[in-house]
């Protein structure tokens, strides 16, 4: 089968408009993050509120979240995904009039968190189920890597420009922010994608119908729980804090720079795979990318040398990335068009609980075993986790092609 070039991609003007979209949305969310939690510490000054603004964005999150699966798979994604993205240029417009007026408050900034995660709990698996209606089949893992390539850049960028920008104050964030989230919603107005919705009634035996089909389908359930298992045990980033300052003797710009690794490591991966796509093994690409992941987690929770500690942080991005494009391709490519909205919710389920519940694990056997305890643990978890997934999926571990 001739490798699609590089070039086809990019002509693919529906996907690049989406794309684009998305890298705005993301860029602008990124700040928004930075500016919210930055503004609640110097209205309250206190951690606990600090907490409070990811706890209340989390929540709506995962509570809508099948619900939101459900809606995607019987309305056009395109425009589902562009009213996510003009409600949170609503969230930050509103954030930038209580800012210049001066009554911003804890109370409205926890309700409009509200909202952000409400929002986030529609447009996370609406924009994963619509990037195989945007390409060809044949292009749809250099469509999840480039994806994947501009979530990184934002992320890595959208922290940095919203602290410059809150240099001016928080409403100039807020206002850049707006502005990025009304364009990613202009681009998203022409994009009409491929989609006939599902007939379906909507009863809880529906809403649950991607649940049963991922249970069901042993590669996708493999697919799925290995990202849950491994970045809960193999997560390190709840406890940079403590290893910048304690272990590695290094201030508040060496702790963004560990920050940033896994997010630089990542980026770099992605233009990789953007260039040469992984076309044979995929599955053992799938399960050794775990394994390095795991084995990079342990050399860093070793390492006394902030140079080796940051090495190791770009390696569990990098190869995190190739696990996240493996995955992510095979979940679309082995769902039915009727349903991924519903797959896709269960995916970002799963991908939100390994996220919050490893900084938990991370703190809780941190104060059990202390930083370097806790962090070599997780990457031997990781390690065992990728050894018990081959013998448990086997025909995931075997997998070649893409295409089955």
């Amino acid at each position: 089968m001739t490798k699609p070039k590089l070039s086809e991609l990019f002509a693919q003007r529906q996907f690049i408009l989406f794309w684009l979209a998305r890298l705005a949305g993301m860029l602008a969310q990124q700040m928004l993050m930075v500016a919210v939690a930055w503004q609640m510490y110097d209205i309250t000054g206190s951690a606990w509120d600090l907490g409070l603004v990811g706890l209340f964005q989390f929540v709506p999150a995962l509570l809508l979240t099948l619900p939101a699966g459900h809606l995607v798979d019987r309305w056009r994604r395109g425009r589902i995904f562009a009213v996510c993205l003009l409600a949170q240029g609503i969230v930050a417009l509103v954030l930038v009039v209580a800012t210049q007026g001066q009554f911003v408050s804890r109370e409205l900034i926890l309700g409009l968190s509200i909202a952000l995660g409400a929002c986030r709990a529609f447009q996370m698996p609406t924009q994963q189920a619509l990037v195989p209606m945007l390409v060809p089949t044949r292009l749809l893992e250099r469509a999840v890597t480039l994806s994947a390539s501009g979530m990184q850049a934002a992320i890595i960028c959208g922290p940095a420009l919203g602290g410059i920008l809150y240099v001016f104050g928080a409403g100039w964030v807020y206002g850049t922010g707006t502005a990025l989230l009304l364009l990613a919603f202009m681009l998203m107005l022409p994009v009409h994608e491929r989609h006939q919705p599902a007939r379906e009634k909507t009863t809880l035996n529906s809403m649950l119908a991607g649940v049963r089909y991922v249970w069901s389908n042993k590669l996708l359930l493999g697919a799925t729980s290995l990202d849950l298992f491994a970045v809960l045990l193999g997560g390190a980033t709840a406890l940079l804090p403590i290893f910048a300052r304690d272990i590695l003797d290094t201030g508040p710009q060496g702790l963004g720079l560990l920050r940033a690794a896994p997010a630089a490591g990542a980026l770099a991966m992605s233009l990789i795979l953007l260039r040469w796509p992984i076309q044979r093994k995929v599955g053992a690409w799938l399960m050794g990318s775990v394994a390095v992941f795991g084995l990079a987690t342990v050399v860093f929770g070793v390492s006394t040398h902030f140079g080796l500690s940051l090495l190791a942080l770009a390696v569990t991005g990098a190869f995190d990335q190739i696990s996240v494009v493996m995955r992510m391709t095979l979940v679309q490519l082995e769902t039915p068009n009727e349903i991924r909205g519903r797959v896709s919710a269960v995916n970002s389920i799963f991908i939100g609980a390994s996220n919050q519940l490893g900084e938990f694990e991370s703190g809780a056997t941190a104060a059990l075993f202390g930083p370097v305890g806790s962090v070599v643990i997780g990457g031997v978890g990781t390690l065992l986790v990728a050894a018990t997934w081959i013998r448990l999926f086997p025909a995931l571990a075997r997998r070649d092609r893409m295409l089955g």
